[in-house]
């Protein structure tokens, strides 16, 4: 896991270098930065495959030349077919095998990799540039291209400078909490999308970006739900195994849910040593697994580390939080995904994560109300909006945000794109746009809840998931690496019968089967609490001076396109303990700081 960095505007070596700097945490081990022809390579190493020198980037290959961020987890295999071409090797990293594999294979080398990675990979005899980005956009690349002009990076902070924020990304953010792909917060830089590729030929300064992977209809296979428990099973083992190949310590993120418990089952299993787990407890009963964890732990093995996380510790992280998520990004579990790291770190340099569990196997609680409110949805539209607005509701406490949600929502696909927007609630005018990327969702499949996991893993998990575990990993130089992630998981799964994943309210069925082959049932089967802090508390409490300062009129005046009157009567109602507005507030408490730590306050 690296930082990558590429441009053909003439900086001068300093201007590049401090550049870099600004996002050395995701490579601390070695800075590299090289000129051919006309083009600037730099790259931030983390060494986790060979570790020797030898294997720093830029990597060279007859007139090839390679930044590589990721890793590739089939690179042995690749390795020998390349070997048996007549290639030879001066190294042990994956690095190569991808420069060599596509000097040899082009552009067909992406079919054959199976990691996380965003390159670029320059041939100077043609005089074009190839990159591309993981199927699942686990790993992150921004580009800036404007007259000839280009600038490449793992993160977005070395290109802001000169840039003007885009307004409509900013109404994006408070409609979402993030900026979801292609946009970025300034109007000319933008992310790859994930599965996508891009050439930019130099000789006639033309880009071109190119879709080679992405979700398909959904094709039902006919298996029977205990051949189907062991194929996945079988997938499971080899994502895990492949994922522990590292030449530095390796161990595992260990929480209360399923998908980290199973995953770290399976490491214990495979692994031909203990592996090192960890976790982030709480005082707060309400949020805290790590006794769930620990009871894990011992069944399975594990040597575990448990770090109890307080107020004080979360307004530390508050300054991490601005520099390293380089966009407004308003997941408060971020928080502590970056207390996690931070420990972790002092232990192992690279972990395993259950991340992609809940996409793929209906894990997430609003699954659970978009199949509690779907016969809602089945009345015709005019006479919910009429029940919505008459008030009957109120009179039988059944005027909850979700219940009122599902009436007022016109069709099924609206009403699952509600999870994921409020669609301008924060906002003077409405802008949706930026849901147009992701509307493939509507035709992949006919199942309702297929079509939710679907934008699930689309929208939120790129713009959200992925995003808050690469930065809060990268804070500390950790590598997080996630078996549900790998592509053959994401489409064996989608090819399941519904009712192996989800069976009257009981979320990832065929998952949980699969863990009572490590953990007793009665162990696992409690309440799920999520990867959250209790920062709605916090903020009206230890945190209440710190909130209220950063939200001035000042600040709230100056935000594009935000009904500064309505935020206000929201953050007076949460402050005063009449409704809990946590992710309004959050929202715009993070944009602030956003502002403060770029200048454009």
């Amino acid at each position: 896991m690296c930082g990558i960095y590429l441009t053909n505007i003439p900086f001068e070596e300093a201007e590049v270098r401090e550049k870099l700097d600004s996002i050395s945490f995701r490579g601390p081990d070695f800075t590299g930065i090289e000129k051919i022809n006309n083009i600037t390579f730099g790259h931030l190493r983390l060494s986790i495959l060979d570790l020797d020198p030898r294997s720093n980037q830029p990597m060279g290959y007859e007139n090839f030349t390679i930044v590589f961020n990721g890793e590739i987890y089939n690179y042995k295999t690749i390795k020998k077919e390349l070997q048996d071409l007549g290639y030879i090797f001066k190294t042990e990293s994956d690095t190569e095998v991808l420069l060599i594999g596509y000097k040899h294979w082009g552009k067909k080398i992406l079919d054959k990799i199976n990691g996380m990675f965003a390159f670029s990979i320059y041939d100077a005899e043609t005089n074009k540039l190839f990159s591309a980005r993981d199927r699942l956009g686990v790993k992150p690349f921004y580009y800036y291209w404007e007259d000839g002009k280009f600038e490449i990076c793992s993160q977005i902070k070395p290109m802001l400078s000169g840039k003007k924020v885009s307004d409509d990304a900013i109404s994006m953010y408070l409609d979402c909490m993030f900026i979801p792909s292609p946009y970025t917060i300034v109007e000319t830089v933008f992310k790859l999308p994930p599965g996508n590729s891009m050439e930019i030929d130099l000789n006639n300064n033309n880009l071109t970006i190119e879709e080679y992977w992405n979700l398909k209809p959904v094709k039902i296979i006919d298996i029977s739900y205990e051949d189907a428990k062991r194929e996945l099973h079988k997938l499971l083992l080899d994502a895990v195994k492949i994922r522990l190949q590292s030449d530095v310590p390796i161990g595992s993120f260990l929480s209360g849910g399923i998908d980290s418990a199973l995953i770290s089952s399976i490491a214990a299993k495979v692994s031909d040593k203990q592996i090192n787990t960890f976790s982030i407890g709480f005082d707060d009963p309400d949020y805290d697994e790590s006794k769930i964890a620990e009871q894990y732990a011992e069944i399975i093995n594990t040597n575990h580390k448990t770090t109890i996380c307080n107020p004080s510790d979360i307004l530390k992280l508050i300054p991490k939080l601005t520099d390293v998520y380089d966009e407004p990004f308003a997941d408060s579990s971020a928080l502590p995904s970056l207390l996690l790291n931070d420990v972790t770190k002092q232990y192992v340099t690279v972990a395993l994560s259950g991340d992609g569990g809940d996409e793929s196997f209906i894990g997430y609680e609003h699954f659970d109300s978009l199949v509690q409110n779907k016969r809602i949805m089945d009345i015709p539209y005019v006479f919910r909006k009429f029940i919505a607005k008459s008030g009957i509701l109120k009179l039988f406490g059944m005027d909850s945000h979700r219940i009122i949600n599902a009436l007022t929502t016109k069709g099924r696909n609206d009403f699952i794109e509600n999870i994921f927007s409020r669609k301008g609630f924060l906002l003077k005018e409405k802008k949706q746009d930026y849901m147009k990327h992701y509307q493939g969702y509507k035709t992949w499949s006919n199942i309702f809840l297929q079509k939710a996991a679907d934008l699930n893993i689309k929208l939120w998990l790129e713009n959200d998931s992925n995003v808050k575990v690469d930065r809060a990993s990268m804070a500390f130089s950790v590598e997080v690496r996630s078996p549900f992630l790998d592509y053959r998981i994401i489409e064996y799964a989608r090819s399941l019968p519904m009712h192996f994943k989800y069976e009257k309210g009981r979320q990832k069925k065929i998952l949980r089967d699969i863990l009572k082959e490590y953990i007793p049932e009665d162990v696992f089967n409690q309440p799920k609490r999520g990867f959250a802090v209790p920062i709605g508390d916090w903020m009206r409490t230890e945190l209440k001076e710190e909130f209220m300062q950063a939200l001035n009129d000042d600040f709230l005046n100056r935000v594009p396109n935000l009904n500064v009157p309505k935020f206000k009567r929201l953050l007076s109602e949460h402050m005063e303990l009449k409704e809990d507005h946590t992710p309004h507030v959050w929202k715009l408490y993070v944009l602030s700081k956003w502002y403060d730590e770029f200048g454009l306050r």
